[in-house]
């Protein structure tokens, strides 16, 4: 009897220890949520004409948040504590001003072009100095080194602010292929291999 109270006190720790176990495992899921919405607000969104649209001049705008805020109201991820990546710091949110106006302003042009691409690696790759006047070509480096500053700023920064530092290179390697899914007709990227793609 008394062999049979010892296990099940230690049957009672192992299970109230296991219900406190922290996951620090990387959050997939919400690291590809993050880069959607941070690439979104860099990039912006082309129309089918390849101008930017703002998402608030649409309509249907209202109707589609709406209907996410039901769905996601009643459609609750299996997991109660749904892991969230922290992209609205002060810091991240300075970097990502500074990546949007250098986009609209600099890289789009440099884009559109065929001069630049997309890395495999989450940063921003001359591919093609050629595609801009010879008295720019110092501009391009200039602006290629001062982006790609404010990547490894911004994949590292938040890593930090979700408290997981470690994570900085998955955090890279999520962005990278977000990039690279908005990219925009004509533009270039690397595969995996680092062979130029034109979308």
């Amino acid at each position: 009897m008394k062999k049979v109270m010892i296990l099940l006190v230690l049957g009672c720790v192992f299970a109230l220890t296991a219900c406190v176990t922290i996951n620090v495992y990387f959050p997939a899921a919400a690291a590809e949520r993050a880069a959607e919405q941070f690439v979104g607000d860099v990039l912006g969104k082309p129309n089918e004409e390849g101008s930017l649209l703002d998402p608030f001049d649409l309509p249907a705008h209202a109707v589609l948040v709406a209907a996410a805020g039901v769905v996601d109201f009643f459609v609750r991820d299996a997991n109660a504590q749904q892991v969230e990546i922290e992209i609205n710091t002060p810091q991240i949110n300075a970097i990502k001003a500074r990546m949007a106006n250098r986009q609209k302003q600099q890289l789009d042009p440099l884009f559109d072009a065929g001069a630049i691409g997309f890395g495999a690696d989450g940063l921003v790759v001359v591919r093609d100095r050629a595609a801009v006047p010879l008295s720019e070509r110092r501009s391009l480096e200039s602006v290629v080194a001062d982006e790609n500053r404010d990547r490894e700023a911004v994949y590292r920064e938040i890593a930090v602010a979700n408290g997981h530092p470690e994570w900085e290179k998955e955090i890279q390697d999520t962005f990278a292929k977000e990039w690279v899914k908005n990219a925009r007709k004509g533009w270039y990227y690397q595969d995996a291999s680092g062979a130029w793609r034109q979308k």
